[in-house]
């Protein structure tokens, strides 16, 4: 791949990777209410879950949506319904017990579940579709492939962290229940108001 279309996806990667979304808001409130430590399986399955929709979708998994439009109409009806569903769980997530008194009660996303997730992401779908039609060198598209998967593990890394580690520095400021009722409310309308590009486009949402 030529260093400069190498570097152009690395910086779309990064951008769309580290900017606000599902996957981050819900790293950030899991961060803030289970702790880093129970995040990492959920940190780890959106960098594996994302690795091989990038590998299926470059494959020709997109292809289908070209031939039945109606599967994406499906799509974009289950990414909205699970969307309201996280949202619900997370505004009425129950506050961690104080301090020396164990951890909160219920459970973080599994690395499954948020390897799964990806599918009905539409910010992933945004970034895999646009990645792979813009970055894929027609004479080498496996190559191309694999280049995808790594940029965007090594930058799932870092966007992952950041959004976990953010919402353990913001846990320090919620330490009475009704802050931290606040904070999940707020991220729960957040993570709705990434239903907006679903809604309003003809695609899986903006990036």
């Amino acid at each position: 791949m030529p260093i400069q279309l190498l570097l152009a996806l690395m910086a779309f990667a990064f951008i769309t990777s580290i900017t606000p979304g599902p996957n981050n808001l819900l790293l950030m409130a899991s961060g803030t209410n289970f702790g880093l430590k129970r995040t990492l399986p959920h940190m780890s399955g959106i960098i594996v879950g994302l690795a091989i929709m990038i590998v299926l979708v470059g494959l020709g998994l997109a292809r289908v949506f070209e031939a039945f439009p109606f599967a994406l109409v499906v799509l974009k009806t289950v990414s909205a319904v699970y969307l309201l569903y996280l949202a619900w769980k997370i505004a009425n997530a129950a506050p961690p017990p104080e301090a020396g008194q164990g951890e909160a009660t219920g459970k973080p996303f599994s690395f499954l579940q948020a390897a799964a997730f990806q599918w009905v992401n539409p910010k992933a779908w945004a970034m895999v579709l646009t990645a792979i039609s813009a970055y894929t060198l027609p004479d080498h598209p496996l190559v191309s492939l694999g280049i995808m998967v790594t940029v965007f593990a090594m930058v799932g890394l870092v966007s992952t962290s950041t959004w976990a580690v953010l919402g353990t520095q913001v846990r320090r400021f919620l330490n009475r229940p009704a802050r931290l009722r606040a904070f999940n409310i707020t991220a729960a309308l957040l993570l709705l108001a990434t239903l907006w590009p679903i809604m309003t486009s003809g695609g899986l949402g903006a990036h």
